[in-house]
């Protein structure tokens, strides 16, 4: 996995000399929102969905995997397929600082919604085309699309505990998934030692917090419309209960937090990859817990979607991980989704 990440730094470095997006030191010296974002619109029409979970909402692809999938095709996630021309209407906000990255992107400040969208150095995911898809068909009605990530490769569902002890006490167990305690510094406060500490540390964030945090900022702006989340590749059922029941409680939280009426929020689950059918009874589980807000929870098909061919498959990563085909696709169905929900 970390090999990817160096290759793609090397990639994303071409996205930003193209028209429609601010220069990399543009975006460095402004330290505010991109330019090509000042002509606003109202309130009313500033769409704003929030995205969250593990890997596959992370964006797991590989440097050299093709459109179609496969090892060593001739296209990259940039340039060509235009990945790195989304709409002029859709935008993203930054959730975490990348300083020292490609695009020098600030927390809590809006871009144009160039990938990668959880943070720089990773890959293009579902939130992606959720927004382009949704940004594509509202343009003719003068609404803008945002979309805020927080995604952490690995984890459990109760890392996105949504108060701090539950949230410390579930990485705090993790003393042998560096990755995670890696990936989820991303989203504590800076003083706390990195990786996040096995031992006792002190934080007032974490992730739900920060996506909290952000969507707050972002109701300054516009409306949330709706939450989808890709978790349940693991720890569907360790430590916190039914899963689907723990899902809720996020839902719950998050409603509860930003303001949000249950029931007028749509909640969008996504199936894994059915090569081995992995945790999919756990997920397709998830509307039970809203039967008494019908119409609010959906699971995205991930029917005949393909998965990542990296060319070695030791690591199995064709079993959890999509293709950019198969990323592309499952994002359009979370966008389709919306759109059948909240715009008819």
């Amino acid at each position: 996995m970390k090999r990817f990440y160096a290759s793609l730094a090397v990639a994303m470095g071409l996205a930003v000399v193209l028209g429609g997006c601010a220069s990399t030191e543009k975006q460095k010296d402004t330290g505010s929102e991109d330019t090509v974002l000042k002509d606003t619109v109202s309130k009313e029409n500033f769409h704003i969905y929030l995205a969250f979970g593990q890997s596959n909402m992370v964006g797991y692809i590989g440097p050299t995997i093709g459109k179609d999938g496969n090892s060593g095709a001739d296209t990259t996630w940039v340039g060509e397929n235009g990945y790195d021309t989304p709409p002029a209407n859709f935008v993203v906000m930054a959730a975490a600082n990348d300083d020292n990255l490609p695009y020098g992107r600030q927390k809590g400040q809006w871009y144009q919604a160039v990938p990668p969208l959880n943070r720089a150095g990773n890959g293009i995911n579902p939130a992606d085309f959720l927004g382009r898809t949704i940004a594509e068909a509202v343009a003719d009605k003068g609404i803008k699309v945002g979309v805020i990530v927080v995604a952490v490769d690995g984890v459990q569902i109760n890392m996105f505990s949504p108060d701090v002890d539950g949230f410390k006490n579930y990485i705090t167990s993790r003393a042998d998934q560096v990755w995670e305690r890696q990936q989820g510094h991303a989203y504590v406060d800076p003083s706390v030692e990195f990786p996040i500490p096995t031992a006792d540390f002190v934080t007032e964030d974490y992730p739900y917090k920060r996506l909290v945090d952000l969507a707050k900022k972002a109701q300054e702006e516009g409306v949330i419309k709706g939450i989808i989340m890709h978790q349940g590749e693991s720890g569907v059922q360790e430590g916190t209960g039914p899963y689907h029941e723990y899902v809720r409680k996020v839902y719950n939280s998050l409603c509860t937090d930003l303001g949000l009426e249950a029931g007028k929020v749509p909640f969008l689950a996504g199936e894994p990859v059915r090569e081995d059918s992995l945790n999919l009874d756990a997920i397709r589980s998830i509307p039970e817990a809203f039967a008494d807000i019908p119409n609010t929870a959906f699971v995205i098909s991930s029917e005949g979607l393909t998965g990542w061919e990296p060319g070695n498959q030791e690591d199995g990563n064709r079993r959890i991980h999509f293709s950019f085909a198969g990323y592309e696709e499952l994002g359009k169905r979370y966008g389709q989704k919306m759109l059948e929900l909240l715009y008819q």
